[in-house]
């Protein structure tokens, strides 16, 4: 039976078009979750008033891939220890944190992130929160890398995050090939 996973850890483009490629993930969006006004759209999101962040949110089956092997990609493809900020996106919109579905997930996440902060020098600031609305982001924003692999931020930024998400995770990718959509 499939379930959803939903992490925020900076510009969604770059976690979508890592996860996406994940054997038994079905599904990815990118949207936004954790704000306090009735709805979100990127424009608003961007000002940091709305609280919202920017997430993904996916569909996996936990026959193939388990919740802590996504954490563990999570972890890789943004980092947990930098408060409200991924590279040059700054602003609450782009914290790292981990919206869990159940109190199964809420455990894993609170032990894998006990678990992993000695790997870290500094402090893991990933929050846990329940998830709440997901609110799916404008068409233009889903499978962006895809789409727009020439474009500067694609080329220079995701591109490489995802050649070492392939040679870190190989095993646990589907059928798509990265290596060669980089290519």
């Amino acid at each position: 039976m499939a379930q959803l996973a939903t992490f925020a850890g900076g510009c969604f483009w770059c976690i979508e078009a890592a996860l996406a490629r994940v054997q038994g993930v079905s599904q990815v969006v990118s949207g936004y979750m954790g704000g306090s006004s009735a709805t979100a759209n990127y424009r608003a999101v961007c000002t940091g008033s709305t609280g919202h962040a920017e997430v993904v949110q996916l569909q996996f089956d936990p026959a193939q891939v388990s919740f802590e092997l996504l954490l563990q990609m999570f972890f890789q493809l943004h980092d947990p220890t930098t408060l409200n900020r991924q590279g040059n996106d700054v602003g609450t919109q782009y914290r790292s944190e981990i919206f869990v579905h159940d109190e199964t997930q809420l455990q894993v996440a609170q032990r894998f992130i006990a678990d992993k902060q000695p790997e870290y020098s500094a402090p893991i600031v990933t929050a846990i929160s329940r998830a709440s609305t997901f609110y799916p982001a404008e068409a233009y924003h889903q499978d962006y890398f895809s789409q727009n692999p020439d474009q500067p931020y694609c080329a220079y930024l995701i591109a490489p995050k995802l050649a070492k998400f392939r040679q870190t995770f190989a095993a646990a990718l589907g059928e798509s090939d990265i290596t060669a959509e980089l290519q």
